[in-house]
């Protein structure tokens, strides 16, 4: 496989490498309804991502298989049959003896020597591995291949929304970085010439920084979207109501409807995350109910009150159920 055919079943999935199996599961369902043939009838491109959907689900829902992918990228197939090149385990390849190491990392490491990071205000720290296609250029004996190499950069939810400049030193050398607004988790930032120096023809590859956010508080993302939940009272949910909620740009009027249920979602359209193309996603604010408690001598008077002439009754249907 060349290193332009190799697919980040990632990527195609929507999710990030430390995802749960349960998080792989739920992007292969929705992924798979919405490019499903059944409902794309004719749609080639459709038809295409649901192949790609599919292959990415058959890898990482595979721990044996994902383990492989993750260890030997591209090469995963391989594994245990050595690394790539021809000859198997132990094969020696211009003085290099590539049997002997476990993982191409491990190889590519001890030739080059790991380099660290640093950002302005603090030491900031991301991992370092070879890129899955990287190993490719190698296979090229005659050095006309660079080595690229990968990095992950963990960014809060402000610098990553609004944009930000880190600092890493690569060895000896010190880069600034600006990472564009809008940057998600799984973003591919490309630097080009900041990769390691291949060992066969000393030409610098490029540095791919991966992009992680940390965890928040309030938001997370539901897709390209942003989704948060906020608490309403009983009366609320039944009267309904105007209440403050958070936005990346700061606090808006929501509307609560009345008879709003626990778990409905609410669309606040162009509020949520910025794209490359300058627009934002929405943002969902999911409705939770809250119940008090404890509650005053006079607000339990009014309850009871309540109960005592209400109506609805949302057991109703139960009756109809037997085993």
């Amino acid at each position: 496989m060349a290193a332009t055919d190799f697919k980040d079943y990632y990527q195609i999935l929507g999710v990030n490498k430390g995802a749960s199996q349960d998080d792989i599961k739920k992007a292969f369902r929705k992924l798979a309804r919405k490019y499903h043939p059944d409902v794309n009838q004719g749609n080639k491109e459709a038809e295409a991502r649901f192949k790609e959907v599919n292959e990415a689900y058959e890898v990482l829902s595979d721990p044996e298989k994902r383990q492989k992918y993750d260890q030997f990228g591209q090469y995963w197939k391989q594994a245990g049959q050595g690394f790539p090149g021809g000859g198997g385990a132990g094969v020696d390849m211009n003085g290099f003896d590539f049997g002997q190491y476990s993982r191409f990392d491990d190889f590519i490491n001890e030739l080059l020597g790991r380099f660290g990071g640093g950002s302005r205000g603090g030491p900031q720290s991301y991992s370092y591995r070879t890129s899955p296609g990287g190993f490719g250029g190698f296979q090229d004996m005659g050095g006309n291949a660079a080595q690229d190499s990968e990095a992950t950069i963990t960014l809060t939810y402000a610098e990553a929304f609004n944009g930000v400049q880190k600092r890493f030193n690569l060895g000896n050398e010190t880069i600034d970085v600006r990472i564009p607004a809008g940057a998600k988790p799984g973003s591919r930032l490309r630097v080009r010439g900041k990769g390691p120096v291949s060992p066969l023809n000393q030409q610098r590859g490029d540095l791919y920084l991966v992009v992680q956010l940390g965890s928040h508080p309030f938001f997370k993302f539901d897709g390209n979207n942003l989704l948060c939940e906020v608490d309403i009272t009983p009366d609320e949910a039944v009267l309904g109501a105007t209440i403050k909620v958070p936005t990346p740009d700061g606090m808006v009027d929501v509307k609560i409807p009345p008879g709003v249920r626990a778990g409905q979602s609410l669309r606040l359209r162009g509020k949520g995350w910025r794209n490359p193309k300058g627009d934002r996603t929405d943002q969902l604010v999911k409705i939770a109910i809250a119940i008090p408690k404890e509650i005053g001598e006079q607000e339990r008077e009014y309850y009871e009150k309540i109960r005592d002439i209400r109506t609805f009754n949302p057991r109703s249907n139960l009756q109809q159920f037997r085993l």
